[in-house]
């Protein structure tokens, strides 16, 4: 109803302020998960001074650097906001995949210190003091993590963000990393010195989890990986645009958290420019409905080759090959 009203636009300051509001969006959500998971670990570290918990250590260790990876994602959506130049052309949005490394190192430098800890503490076994408040601060990390992990992954996934949503994946494991601790403490409780530090490896296996998940996730945005089903999607939505007689090469890359597309269409070799781009202009309005997050498409209009009729592109044929 508010298109029958208002119609609709793509034009560029539309993209533009759309651009801006998803990373607003990315922006408040690393606000809210600093304050959450700074305020968890600092209560954690508390506990850790008072107890000697090795284990709540690795769990803290690991929360504190949660916290700390908003940063980077905060530096990289507030470049993403800049216009592009002459020399970055595409604008900034690639900030976000150097974000997405920051926090792969982040979360490799939380497993070797969990894990550094734990040996440690296997090597010399110190007992848990406090154990009903190691508890408690293990049920604080958990329940903290949790709805970070929430609120990161359900923005993440709207704004189209990797980043933030590895983020939540990592805030999602350290929760479970938290309750492990609940085992430590129980371990402590009847008298085992060895759950403690057991516990800390085992936190630090998860830890190694994550990483392997959220290395995947940022190699492959590194490398302009998308889904095949948005490939297939955009595929469909072209071939029914009226005028296009076939789709080409058609390419899809994120830059930031916002999709790009160049593709070629086949159209009809006796139509005027005018007509021609009337439908490269049609194909691309088809292209931002159908696929989520597409900001921008160029389309190329090749001409039905007749039979007899020369490659429209046997110019560059010399420059493919090499």
């Amino acid at each position: 109803m508010r298109h029958l009203i208002t119609p609709h636009s793509h034009a560029t300051a539309d993209k533009v302020d759309s651009a801006l509001e998803s990373s607003a969006r990315g922006m408040r959500a690393l606000w809210v998960s600093l304050v959450v998971l700074g305020a968890t670990a600092l209560a954690q570290a508390v506990v850790v001074v008072m107890s000697g918990s090795v284990a709540l250590l690795g769990d803290t260790a690991h929360n504190a650097a949660d916290a700390l990876t908003a940063v980077p994602l905060g530096i990289a959506f507030v470049l993403g906001r800049r216009a592009a130049t002459r020399r970055f052309t595409y604008g900034y949005g690639r900030a976000e995949d150097l974000a997405g490394i920051v926090i792969v190192l982040t979360i490799t430098a939380s497993a070797a210190f969990a894990a550094w800890t734990a040996i440690d503490r296997l090597l010399d076994p110190q007992p848990v003091r406090h154990v009903p408040v190691v508890a408690a601060a293990a049920v604080i990390g958990f329940l903290g993590n949790e709805w970070v992990a929430r609120h990161r992954i359900r923005v993440g996934r709207e704004i189209g963000s990797a980043a933030l949503v590895a983020d939540g994946l990592h805030a999602r494991t350290d929760g479970f990393t938290s309750l492990a601790v609940l085992v430590g403490a129980g371990g402590a409780a009847l008298g085992l010195q060895l759950a403690d530090p057991l516990v800390g490896l085992a936190i630090t296996a998860a830890i190694l989890l994550v990483l392997r998940d959220a290395a995947r996730e940022v190699f492959r945005r590194l490398m302009d990986a998308v889904d095949p089903e948005l490939v297939d999607r955009a595929e469909r939505a072209l071939r029914e645009v009226p005028g296009v007689h076939g789709v080409g090469e058609l390419r899809l890359r994120w830059i930031g958290h916002r999709l790009r597309a160049e593709v070629a269409v086949v159209v009809d070799g006796e139509a005027s420019v005018r007509e021609a781009h009337r439908i490269a202009v049609e194909a691309e309005h088809a292209l931002l409905h159908a696929v989520p997050r597409l900001t921008a498409a160029l389309v190329h209009a090749d001409p039905v080759t007749a039979p007899g009729e020369t490659d429209p592109h046997l110019a560059l044929a010399h420059h493919a090959a090499a």
